[in-house]
């Protein structure tokens, strides 16, 4: 099997420590880390830890692609001059995964503020791997043990999202939804719940028409064409136990809709996947937190949840 990369992210941050903890619990087998090994050896180094880098004759190496910060790192502190640094780490690893060298990448957290600080026009992961990869259209879900959350707008502020939908956005969302579920998770006809937009799903025009007007018209047709796809639903109702084990997953209409109630019910332990690129993308469901960056508190489940999933995926293409 080819290598899964993992890209460092944010050096100022805590993904170094990531790093070490999941080499630490032994999980960095077949996979090998874009950035830094610097950053890696000084964390290594501050916690006594036993394991090295880039030594093939060390039974607890961790394989390190090494790419250079532009400018010296201090843990907790952002540098916009290094922003271009974290660009190339995606860089790298999407090309390795679109020529074949990987086979899949794994994103440790960035910070897109200071990204676009630096001068550099950035949104976030799911739309910088989508232009780099020249996917046209992508979707951005999370998921965890409970539930598999997609979202039909991600990052735009809450006033633009009823005019976003629209039953081509959505016809493509839900596209894309249904073709990686078949072809990445192996589910061959999945059963996909379609969320309102309006409280109470618009509640037959009385709370808003989007429902009546864009998304139950776009339902109906995936139906006619042979596809379990259920909706609008409630999404105050639709987030609990019993009406989620009905479905495979959810199509949220904006991100907090979707992702408030799944990250409350597993926050840490939840994994970002990117639908619809020529190649598996998963990350950690968390940022950067430089509050605790170097000070050996962070909790590196939601990443080994990330690698997990990547290992399951690879499987299934």
């Amino acid at each position: 099997m080819k290598k899964i990369a993992i890209t460092l992210g944010e050096p100022a941050g805590i993904s170094v420590e990531l790093i070490t903890k999941i080499a630490m619990l032994g999980h960095l087998e077949n996979c090998v880390v874009i950035g830094d090994q610097n950053l890696i050896q000084q964390n290594i180094d501050q916690f006594n830890l036993p394991l090295t880098v880039n030594n093939i004759d060390s039974k607890n190496n961790i394989d390190c692609h090494h790419i250079a910060t532009k400018q010296p790192v201090k843990l907790g502190q952002l540098n916009a001059d290094n922003s271009q640094y974290v660009l190339e780490l995606l860089n790298t690893a999407a090309n390795g995964c679109m020529n074949g060298h990987y086979s899949a990448m794994v994103t440790c957290p960035l910070h897109k503020g200071i990204i676009n600080d630096s001068g550099l026009d950035f949104t976030g992961h799911t739309e910088y791997l989508a232009g780099l990869s020249d996917t046209k259209n992508v979707v951005m879900m999370l998921l965890n043990e409970h539930m598999r959350v997609a979202l039909a707008t991600t990052h735009i502020p809450l006033k633009d999202v009823a005019s976003h939908i629209t039953e081509q956005s959505l016809t493509t969302s839900l596209d894309i939804v249904i073709k990686d579920m078949q072809l990445k998770f192996g589910i061959n006809n999945p059963k996909i719940a379609v969320c309102g937009l309006n409280p109470h799903a618009g509640e037959d025009g009385y709370l808003g028409m989007e429902e009546i007007d864009t998304i139950n018209p776009v339902i109906k047709t995936f139906k006619q064409n042979g596809h379990n796809v259920f909706g609008s639903i409630p999404a105050d109702t639709l987030f609990t136990v019993d009406k989620l084990k009905n479905y495979d997953a959810v199509l949220a209409m904006y991100h907090d809709q979707g992702l408030a109630p799944l990250k409350y019910a597993g926050f840490g332990k939840s994994v970002n996947i990117t639908l619809g690129l020529p190649f598996i993308r998963t990350s950690v469901d968390h940022g950067t937190a430089l509050d605790i960056a170097g000070k050996g508190l962070a909790s590196a489940d939601s990443l080994l949840e990330a690698i997990k999933l990547t290992r399951e995926l690879i499987r299934h293409v």
